[in-house]
């Protein structure tokens, strides 16, 4: 009892024993548990005949995955945005101090994403200036100012690079909404017409929820992001100023400078078995196929999870590459012999 349905496949590296492991996903219904039943899969189908998985939902906003691999409670886990991973074996931005080590990953999976503002036009705001300048209560929807929630940790720290804090917009007869930390938490409720709800800073940008916020019938204006605030914003957070272009919304007519959200991090412990670690590596990259077909009838520009993969840029991690990892890496040519992996923070 318990044998698989089908023969260990043959192409590829195999494990002869059976594994049992545990991957941090999503909420359940995100891009995490999607990629994740992609890959485990693909990995049981190359071992042992009792091999195992299971996919655990996060409780919260999104930072767990990194303590419970450190903690050895999960195997593999994943992170956004992966400059800001980075942080974990330093200690820096959203880890405040605490220091993860032992942290290793696997590659880097693509997604194009941005932080954004966007609030109601009717008062007549279109810059952050503006909005300093004309003090307009607010009501934002923005999410808790934890680290346990890597996009509403950066959320607060956008606004603050800025010169607004929750506080001031209080002060100004407004109201801030920071129960919940999930884009169509924050997004949806927002598009209702009726709706008293006036401002919402998020990511996720290339979903229908951002879309039908600034091209329905509410019409939010995207702010753009001041430069001095994006400089402010690479030193406290490690994620790089960047843009969206002129159209990417019917109603942007010009680009729009934002903060950089891109990619999600595939990380493990230093100690995952090496065999385990090169097959997940080897399936990531050789099975990519599998993936990427599910995303094939979103438009490639807003897409949540970018297509095709490139290998060159999975193996340019923010954290120390596992050996293993690395040497799939180098042994196809994705990643030259005795080179550190590129820290996507400092690209």
């Amino acid at each position: 009892m318990g044998e698989p349905g089908n023969k260990v496949l043959t192409r590829g590296p195999t494990i002869s024993r059976s594994v049992n492991l545990t991957f941090q996903g999503d909420w359940g219904q995100a891009n995490f548990h999607r990629i994740l039943c992609w890959l485990t899969q693909e990995l049981c189908d190359r071992c042992g005949p009792r091999s195992r998985t299971s996919i655990l939902s996060m409780r919260g906003g999104g930072s767990e995955g990194v303590q419970l691999v450190n903690d050895g409670e999960a195997h593999l886990a994943l992170g956004t945005p992966v400059a800001l991973m980075g942080g974990a074996t330093t200690g820096e931005a959203i880890f405040g101090g605490e220091k993860f080590p032992s942290l290793r990953a696997l590659a880097v999976l693509p997604q194009d994403d941005r932080m954004v503002l966007g609030i109601d036009p009717k008062f007549g705001c279109r810059t952050f200036a503006d909005i300093r300048e004309k003090k307009p209560p607010l009501k934002l929807v923005i999410g808790p100012d934890t680290p346990d929630a890597p996009t509403a940790w950066v959320s607060n720290r956008y606004l603050e690079a800025h010169g607004i804090t929750p506080d001031l917009i209080r002060s100004w007869g407004g109201e801030i909404i920071d129960t919940f930390w999930r884009p169509d938490q924050c997004m949806i409720p927002a598009q209702d017409p009726n709706s008293d709800i006036t401002a919402v800073i998020h990511e996720a940008i290339m979903t229908p929820w951002w879309t039908l916020l600034v091209d329905g019938p509410r019409k939010f204006i995207p702010i753009p992001a001041e430069p001095e605030a994006l400089e402010k914003l690479r030193k406290t957070t490690l994620l790089p100023p960047s843009s969206l272009p002129a159209g990417y919304w019917d109603s942007l007519k010009e680009e729009l400078p934002a903060l950089e959200f891109n990619d999600f991090l595939l990380f493990c412990r230093e100690d995952l078995p090496d065999d385990i670690a090169y097959l997940l590596t080897w399936c990531l990259v050789e099975t990519k196929a599998m993936i990427e077909s599910q995303y094939h009838h979103i438009n490639p520009n807003k897409t949540p999870l970018g297509y095709p993969f490139d290998p060159f840029k999975m193996a340019q991690t923010s954290l120390p590459l596992h050996p293993a990892a690395r040497r799939y890496y180098e042994e196809k040519g994705y990643l030259k012999p005795g080179r550190d992996e590129e820290v996507v923070a400092t690209k």
